[in-house]
């Protein structure tokens, strides 16, 4: 077969036309898809082997627990038990335990010279609650007034109450006192 005469058997592009640069978007596209797709299987196989890692040391892990609960002798933590027990119980006696040697220093720190109990009794009600009753002689009613401001400043001993007061024939004041305690002081403290 024969070409047509019409059709030109070379061709020279023409020097005038412009040659235009195009950019391929979707190339791009494509190469940034790709370092992703390759980033996240990267992190995937990483994912993968740190979880096997993982698996192995709770396996690991495991074996060396069982062994340990295998070597507790039961004697031995049945021991520990009743220690714990016994010591949780004296806590618990020791916070109830009442101590009057508190309130014997705070009358000692807080009373004048002056004053002197001839009787003291502390007692304890039903509910916890402390009261602390006496009788006693002052050198003179300014010593009583003294001891009386001395209870309402330091606060530890509650709603003093002095009754039966007599002047004596040397001078000196009898009363009797009741008051409360406050817990704090009467509660056992190391």
């Amino acid at each position: 077969m024969a070409l047509s005469p019409t059709i030109p058997t070379s061709f020279v592009p023409r020097p005038g036309a412009p040659h235009r640069f195009r950019t391929d978007l979707a190339g791009a596209f494509g190469f940034l898809a790709y370092t992703v797709l390759g980033i996240v299987f990267l992190l995937a196989l990483g994912v993968f082997i740190y979880g096997r890692i993982l698996a192995d040391e709770k396996a690991s892990k495991d074996k060396d627990l069982s062994a340990a609960v295998a070597a507790i002798d039961p004697q031995t933590a049945e021991s520990f038990i009743r220690l714990h027990d016994r010591l949780v119980s004296s806590k618990t006696l020791l916070n109830g335990h009442v101590a009057f040697s508190n309130v014997f220093s705070l009358l000692e720190k807080i009373m004048p010279t002056t004053v002197r109990f001839m009787s003291l009794h502390i007692l304890v009600d039903g509910t916890g609650t402390s009261r602390l009753e006496g009788t006693g002689i002052a050198k003179s009613f300014n010593a009583l007034a003294a001891a009386s401001a001395a209870f309402a400043a330091d606060g530890n001993i509650k709603d003093a109450i002095f009754s039966s007061i007599k002047v004596n024939k040397d001078g000196s004041v009898s009363f009797m006192l009741a008051a409360a305690l406050d817990p704090k002081i009467v509660t056992f403290s190391p």
